[in-house]
C-alpha cells in the first residue's frame, strides 16, 4: 500500500480525532461536522484493513495499532504545516521596490549588501522600470521614481533632488577650461532625458554654446559608460556619476552644479499604514543618500 492509494482527509480526520480526543473537537478544528469525521475513519480505516480506533459508550479510544499511527501522522501533517506557513513568510518577508534601471545599476545595486547585513530577514525583489506602476492593483509597495513629485494617487517623499553637471574623463576634461570649451567637443546625448543643457549654462555663466553632435543613446547607463571611455560630454546628476567621480573615471570639469528642477522621490500608496519592511527600506537608502552626498564635494576635478 502506498500513499496515494489512501484518502488524505482520512488521514487528516483520523490525526484530528487521535489528537484532540473527541469527535465533535476534532471536527470543530476541521471545519466539519461530527458526522463527516466519523464516516472518513470508518472510510480510512477500510482502505487501511485495520482499526485505529475503538468505538465505546464514551467516543472513539485509540487501538495500540491506532495510536502509533495517528502519532506519526501528527508529525507529518506538522510538518505540512510548516512547510505552508514557509511559503506565507516568504510572501510576507518579501519587498518587492520598483526601480529605475539607471539608478538601481549605478547606484543601489553596490549597497545592497549592507541592507541584507542589516536585514537578513527582508528578501528584496527589484522591479528595474521605467514604467509606472500601479501601486493600488501591484505587488509593488515602494517605487523609486524620478520626476517633479506630482504623481497622482500616491504618497511621494523626496529622496534626494536631482542637480545636474557636465563629466567626462580625466583625458578629455585637459581640452576643457570653461564653458566655451564645450563648442569643441561631442555631447553625448540620452534620448529620454528631461534635464537641460540650457538650465545648466544659465548657471555656468556665458552665452550656451553647441557642442558637437556625439552618439546618442536611449539609456542613461549607456550615456555614461561612453563619457567613461572618452567618446565626449555628458550632462549627469550624482547618484548616477557618484561613484564613478568617487573612483576617477569620470571628472566633473566645471565644478558647476545647478538644480535640475527634478528628484528622486519615494513613492507608496495613497491609502494604508506602510508596512515595517517598507519604512525600514526607506530608512536605509535615506542613510545611504546622505552617506553618498556627504562625500559628493570630494570628487576629483582636473588640475588646472
Amino acid at each position: 500500500m502506498n500513499l496515494n492509494s489512501v484518502h488524505l482527509n482520512g488521514l487528516r480526520a483520523a490525526e484530528a480525532a487521535a489528537r484532540c480526543g473527541s469527535l465533535a473537537k476534532a471536527a470543530e478544528e476541521l471545519g466539519v461536522s461530527p458526522s463527516a469525521v466519523s464516516q472518513q475513519i470508518g472510510r480510512i480505516e477500510l482502505q487501511l484493513g485495520k482499526k485505529l480506533f475503538e468505538r465505546t459508550s464514551g467516543g472513539l479510544t485509540p487501538t495500540a495499532f491506532g495510536a502509533l499511527f495517528t502519532a506519526r501522522l501528527s508529525v507529518g501533517f506538522h510538518e505540512l504545516a510548516q512547510a505552508v506557513a514557509m511559503a506565507d513568510e516568504q510572501a510576507t518577508n518579501t519587498l518587492v521596490v520598483s526601480v529605475p534601471p539607471a539608478f538601481a545599476s549605478r547606484w543601489m545595486v553596490p549597497r545592497l549588501s549592507r541592507f541584507f547585513a542589516l536585514h537578513p530577514e527582508i528578501l528584496l525583489r527589484i522591479d528595474a522600470s521605467t514604467r509606472l506602476v500601479d501601486l493600488e492593483h501591484s505587488d509593488v509597495e515602494l517605487a523609486i521614481r524620478m520626476g517633479e513629485g506630482n504623481w497622482p494617487r500616491v504618497r511621494a517623499e523626496l529622496l534626494l533632488p536631482l542637480e545636474i553637471f557636465p563629466v567626462c574623463s580625466p583625458e578629455l576634461a585637459k581640452r576643457l577650461r570653461s564653458p566655451a570649451d564645450l563648442a569643441h567637443v561631442s555631447v553625448i546625448q540620452d534620448e529620454n532625458t528631461m534635464l537641460s543643457w540650457d538650465r545648466w549654462f544659465a548657471a555656468a555663466g556665458g552665452e550656451p554654446v553647441t557642442p558637437l553632435p556625439g552618439a546618442t543613446f536611449t539609456d542613461p547607463v549607456l550615456c555614461l559608460e561612453a563619457a567613461i571611455a572618452g567618446q565626449g560630454v555628458m550632462l549627469a546628476w550624482q547618484l548616477l556619476a557618484a561613484d564613478a567621480l568617487a573612483d576617477g573615471r569620470l571628472v566633473a570639469p566645471f565644478g558647476v552644479t545647478v538644480a535640475s528642477g527634478l528628484g528622486y522621490y519615494l513613492v507608496t500608496r495613497a491609502s494604508g499604514r506602510q508596512s515595517a519592511k517598507v519604512l525600514e527600506f526607506k530608512r536605509w537608502i535615506t542613510r545611504e543618500v546622505k552617506a553618498t552626498m556627504a562625500g559628493f564635494g570630494s570628487q576629483r576635478y582636473p588640475e588646472s
